[in-house]
């Protein structure tokens, strides 16, 4: 798999190249959120434009039908871009038509550019593969290479991830270079106790994962929404809570195989009930005794601290999913107990993308706290459970 630094060697000056990047980032309006995408695309942009690359950005926002939407437009993250970058990043109003054209065409050494949302164009989702392919070779006709810098999107067999990467010479940009490597630590080079903590609203999302990583740690501890379902597998009441009943069998399955295997599976002892979503009137109760018309919101305060406690001498930790409704200052409390335990720990530490990442930076707490903050939630847990990333494999092939 050739990298940015083979491209680099051979280079680039002058040379026109697509950047895949991954700049799906929250919006209210047209302000962004949370800028940590963009921040994250800086250094492989910044590497090609300082050789003297005409840098061609594409990239997704949200999930627009197909077809071009204001709401998605990627005008936030050009703007941000250039803010990063200290000089301005043309937005062409198109994918692949005559605005796209023009600005690729007046992009000088150094220069970057950006296409609008690829996702505008339904052709980039399509499960046609020629329907991708054309897609790819209007998109390979602006460049001379390709790097692959989406880590957000590798898991994705898409037109701008996948199969333009068969139309150029392709590279694996800096941020997915170093993700892979800190994933791969993961697996392949971890120092026990081996310690993840999922949470988030479905068991059903992490399914794989969980079946995967069950051979793999020492510890699992879970909570979120997905909580729920392991209590109410094991005969608790849960109330209102998030619940996947159809995932019980599957539940049972795990926690009689973590038994087996010794893995130590470690579920909330309490936690804050409310009587409707979002309700800041809560109490805190245990969770064998979850009224019957209230729901969980958030881990509670013993709940803290006995995940704080089976984290304190962990040597490496995975961490993927709030452990209550953060975006609430009220049922903020549990995720931030568990990234302020992995901040003092001396294990090596990874924040697994999505709203793990968000909640990180939406909560304050110092970045450099943690070893690594993933930028791809979906791709960080496919690659746990083992399956194929397309956006890799195309590189390596």
């Amino acid at each position: 798999m050739k990298t940015l630094s083979d491209l680099l060697a051979e280079g680039v000056a002058g040379r026109r190249v697509l950047v895949r990047a991954d700049l799906n980032v929250p919006l209210d309006g047209d302000k962004i959120t949370d800028d940590g995408r963009v921040r994250a695309s800086v250094p492989t942009i910044k590497a090609l434009a300082d050789a003297g690359a005409r840098v061609i950005v594409t990239a997704h926002l949200g999930r627009p039908k197909g077809e071009p939407d204001p709401e998605f437009s990627l005008a936030p993250a050009a703007a941000r871009l250039g803010e990063l970058l200290g000089a301005e990043v043309p937005l062409a109003s198109d994918l692949v038509g005559p605005s796209a054209t023009s600005v690729v065409g007046a992009l000088t050494d150094g220069g970057v550019v950006m296409l609008e949302n690829v996702r505008f164009d339904a052709r980039e989702t399509s499960k046609a593969d020629a329907e991708r392919a054309e897609l790819a070779d209007e998109l390979a006709s602006f460049a001379d290479a390709f790097v692959s810098d989406g880590f957000g999107v590798v898991h994705r067999k898409q037109a701008s991830v996948y199969d333009v990467a068969q139309k150029l010479p392709a590279y694996v940009g800096g941020l997915v270079e170093t993700e892979l490597g800190v994933l791969r630590k993961l697996t392949d080079d971890l120092e026990r106790p081996y310690v993840v903590v999922l949470g988030g609203a479905k068991v059903s999302d992490k399914l794989g994962v969980i079946a995967n990583l069950l051979a793999k740690v020492d510890k699992l501890l879970i909570g979120g929404g997905m909580a729920y379902t392991f209590l109410k597998a094991q005969g608790h009441e849960v109330g209102t809570s998030l619940l996947q009943s159809d995932q019980l069998d599957q539940v049972k399955g795990f926690l009689a195989e973590a038994g087996k295997r010794g893995v130590e599976l470690v579920l909330p002892v309490d936690v804050l009930v409310t009587a409707e979503f979002g309700d800041v009137e809560h109490e805190v109760v245990a969770t064998s005794e979850i009224p019957a018309d209230k729901m969980g919101l958030d881990i509670g305060p013993k709940s803290r601290e006995l995940f704080a406690s089976k984290l304190a001498d962990a040597r490496t930790v995975f961490w993927n999913g709030p452990m209550g409704v953060f975006e609430i200052e009220t049922y903020s409390g549990g995720t931030r107990a568990v990234a302020e335990a992995l901040v003092k720990s001396e294990a090596f530490t990874v924040v697994g993308g999505g709203d793990s990442a968000a909640a990180v930076r939406a909560l304050g707490l110092p970045e450099d706290g943690f070893s690594h903050i993933s930028t791809g939630g979906g791709a960080s847990l496919e690659f746990l459970e083992g399956k194929e990333l397309p956006g890799i494999s195309v590189l390596e092939s």
